[in-house]
């Protein structure tokens, strides 16, 4: 096994989350597939890589829409490098992302907790 290439992360609806992921959080679409089913295969992923992506699975029934913003708990549960933390910070505040706090610069790097649309919580990180 060489790598993990995707998460599901549990969405409302694919629309909305990929008006997120792809417009506040610059991420590009890998791949939007209809499966037939009224469901569909909708991949994203951080624009230029070719690293892990995420599987939006919108919830299907009442325990998968009960998850929907709190897949870990409430913890930090995505982390999200950058290699211009002041740059990527500032891009995402002006798209209307919620940041939980200042941006902090610890030994590991620069760091700041933002939330998604539904309120999963993910690091900005530029490592030192």
């Amino acid at each position: 096994m060489s790598h993990i290439a995707l998460v599901t992360l549990v969405v409302r609806d694919y629309d909305e989350a990929l008006s997120f992921y792809t417009g506040a959080l610059g991420f590009e679409l890998v791949e939007d597939t209809d499966r037939g089913d009224g469901s569909r295969w909708v991949v994203v992923r951080p624009r230029g890589t070719d690293g892990t992506g995420l599987l939006l699975a919108r919830a299907g029934d009442e325990a998968q829409r009960g998850s929907v913003g709190a897949q870990t708990g409430g913890r930090v549960g995505f982390f999200l490098h950058t290699e211009d933390f002041a740059r990527d910070h500032e891009r995402m505040r002006a798209a209307g992302v919620r940041f939980l706090e200042e941006p902090r610069h610890e030994t590991y790097g620069s760091v700041a907790v933002f939330e998604d649309l539904y309120g999963n919580r993910w690091d900005l990180l530029q490592p030192a």
